[in-house]
């Protein structure tokens, strides 16, 4: 049995029928009472975050959670639908557990996070950078580096993106899906 002291950032518990991943936590120590921990959880099932507090060593259920690589395959009416690169299973998932639809290209690999209790899928995480093709954007100006100005660019999976003036249509740029920012340009 875990309890709070075996807590850790990323961590997926299960609280009041739903499950929660910890994004941050620590431990309150006054002179008087005995010590807290608290975390800030965020709803794998559902869109909550919450704040929840412990004393020091009560019990807590973390669930057993595996990372899968799958392949991208098509989104049609049934939600986004995913290959298993070592049996070709194919899952489709709804687009609120995916993490960041709008990048999603065909044939891209991502992680699935499963539940092992119930063999669901949790959610979908994309890699923390990928490389886009800038499919539409106004054409840049030469020389233009010394300002941070942005201009939209819309890239291969119909997301638009804020890139720097030099960019132009055609170029490959490597971008961030947890923030949606441009990263840089990519020479091939």
């Amino acid at each position: 049995m875990a309890n709070t002291a075996d807590i850790s950032r990323g961590m997926i518990l299960k609280l009041d029928g739903s499950l929660y991943t910890v994004v941050e936590f620590g431990e309150n120590k006054t002179a008087r009472a005995a010590a807290k921990v608290w975390a800030k959880l965020k709803g794998v099932d559902n869109n909550r975050s919450i704040e929840k507090t412990w004393n020091s060593g009560d019990n807590i259920y973390p669930v057993r959670v595996e990372k899968r690589t799958y392949q991208f395959l098509y989104k049609d009416d049934g939600g986004y639908n995913f290959m298993d690169n070592e049996t070709f299973e194919q899952v489709a998932i709804q687009e609120n557990l995916v993490d960041a639809p709008q990048f999603l290209k065909d044939g891209q690999e991502v992680g699935i996070l499963i539940n092992t209790e119930t063999d669901q899928p949790m959610s979908v995480e994309l890699p923390d950078k990928i490389v886009l093709l800038v499919t539409y954007t106004e054409p840049g100006l030469r020389g233009d580096t010394a300002t941070r100005t942005l201009k939209p660019a819309t890239v291969e999976t119909g997301a638009t993106v804020g890139v720097p003036l030099f960019v132009n249509e055609g170029e490959k740029i490597r971008v961030n899906t947890k923030t949606g920012e441009y990263v840089e340009r990519v020479k091939e």
